[in-house]
């Protein structure tokens, strides 16, 4: 098949040139995520990542005869939970079922999951809009644009092992592969999409929205790199106005956000493309190859896979009560979504702020933990954000590792707001907070370095520098105002940075207009 770039839109509607009738993705992503339970779904093997291979294993993941499966309740909780967490029905009468195939890492050759009738339907996520720098797009009221993603199911099953490939050359059979089943077994959760996404933008803030929602509840890590989030994407092209679907291709081997989005892009350039040429689109499965940044056939489907489902007959029926569904629901947190809409409209924050906080659920405990104690919501979120996620990202640190509390940074913030020292004294300070934590108040008596607000004692400063510099000065009347800067940096430095910069700047130009 003929390649092509990767389209630079990330609109719904893409025209691949000037003149040509319009085109539409029409996309919809299959994600399994692993949850974090500490045993397996049907047996009591670790689930921990990392071991050596084939040390997580039992008779039971492994399918030896006379064994049975017994479901691991918190498996249940966790897929409720997430399921409520996407606004989903949640069935209280549900089933596993068998799903036949054959391949090597599967030790059983079949698969326990759920077919006809899962866990969770119908259900919905609210996804941001973003540009292709990954800020918000906003509305004519300056909120965040949004829109909504259907979910069509959310089911339990286990995951498979891995097969490891190594050597080179298959024609003299130094090539072969090796098969891991630590994985076999380890509970999963697949969300299933509704074919709403219209780009490879969209589908990437989706798949990142997921991972928020299930990090926030605690059921999975959804880290990517190890496998614990893995998304499936189906895609077809169609002209605009049409209502047909066009011929689906799968793509599989993504293991990050930006791989889904170049893959998605490059994939629906691809299609277009064939479009175009007269070229047909065949039904196939294929990968992403980051190297070369192109997708490539891994298998051509001539049609849908029949697994020959049938009821599991070794595990019984799933019931949820009511009384269930109401304690796990009352243990939902606030999700990423609706704290991004509080902080907008109730603390005033901007949606790139908002968005940023939100990512994560400890930096947003240790925001909402700051302001509770009286600090600036803005003051707050720009402290955050800036100068002590500098810090994390350079230590390798989380913010659960901070010796800095959050009482101690509204201490801090609070001083600054009182003028009782400077933004520069604060981020003096800040590295030794950071590092050892205690009171700000305390760190800067001990250091002596509260702001000096006194007129009198700036405007003596303001008298020395002046009379230190008459070069600069008769520089600064004849004309070149820029050296204002200057006298600010050399009365800070004669105050040792105590000096009120407001006041500072104030005192200076009625002195240097004299």
């Amino acid at each position: 098949m003929t390649s092509a770039s990767p389209a630079k839109a990330a609109s719904s509607k893409i025209a691949p040139k000037p003149g040509k009738p319009e085109y539409e993705a029409v996309i919809g992503l299959e994600t399994h995520c692993q949850l974090s339970t500490a045993t397996k779904i049907f047996s009591n093997s670790s689930t921990q990542f990392g071991a050596d291979p084939n040390t997580h294993i039992d008779p039971v993941c492994m399918g030896l005869p006379g064994t049975l499966p017994v479901l691991n309740e918190k498996v249940l909780e966790y897929a409720v939970k997430a399921g409520l967490a996407l606004n989903c029905q949640i069935a209280p009468y549900s089933k596993f079922d068998r799903k036949q195939y054959f391949y090597p890492d599967l030790p059983k050759n079949y698969q326990i999951s759920q077919f006809d009738l899962p866990i969770a339907e119908h259900g919905w996520l609210e996804i941001e809009l973003t540009d292709e720098k990954g800020k918000p797009l906003l509305d004519a009221d300056g909120k965040a644009q949004t829109k909504r993603i259907g979910v069509t199911r959310l089911h339990m099953e286990e995951d498979a092992g891995k097969l490891v490939h190594a050597g080179s050359d298959r024609l003299s059979g130094s090539a072969y592969s090796l098969v891991d089943y630590n994985r076999a077994g380890v509970p999963l959760v697949e969300i299933v999409s509704e074919p709403d996404l219209r780009s490879g933008q969209e589908a990437a803030e989706y798949a990142q929205e997921i991972r928020r929602i299930v990090r926030y509840l605690g059921v999975s890590d959804g880290n990517m790199q190890e496998g614990s989030l893995r998304c499936d994407v189906n895609i077809s092209v169609r002209r605009v106005g049409t209502e047909t679907f066009g011929t689906k291709v799968e793509i599989k081997n993504m293991n990050s956000f930006s791989a889904i989005q170049k893959a998605i892009d490059y994939e629906i350039a691809r299609q277009i493309e064939a479009i175009e040429t007269g070229e047909k689109i065949i039904q196939e499965t294929r990968l992403w190859d980051e190297s070369s940044q192109r997708t490539f056939t891994m298998r051509v489907k001539e049609g849908s896979s029949d697994y020959r489902y049938f009821p599991e007959p070794d595990l019984g029926p799933i019931e949820v009560s009511p009384e269930q569904l109401g304690r796990w629901k009352s243990e939902l947190p606030e999700l990423p979504a609706a704290k991004r809409h509080r902080y907008e409209t109730e603390l005033g924050l901007s949606a790139y702020d908002a968005r940023i906080l939100t990512d994560d659920r400890s930096m947003a405990e240790y925001f909402e933990a700051t302001i509770a104690t009286g600090a600036s919501p803005k003051l707050a979120a720009n402290w955050l954000m800036g100068d002590i996620s500098a810090y994390l990202n350079n230590e390798k640190l989380s913010i659960g590792q901070l010796a800095l509390k959050p009482d101690s940074l509204a201490e801090m913030i609070q001083l600054i707001a009182a003028n009782t020292i400077s933004n520069k004294i604060g981020k003096d300070i800040l590295p030794e907070l950071l590092r050892q934590g205690g009171s700000a108040k305390a760190l800067i008596e001990k250091k002596g370095l509260v702001q000096e607000s006194d007129p009198q004692v700036i405007e003596a400063a303001i008298d020395q520098v002046l009379a230190a510099n008459p070069s600069e000065l008769e520089k600064y009347r004849g004309g070149k105002k820029n050296l204002l800067g200057f006298f600010v940096g050399q009365v800070m430095k004669a105050t040792g940075g105590k000096a009120d910069p407001k006041l500072t700047n104030q005192l200076l130009q009625k002195k240097l207009e004299g």
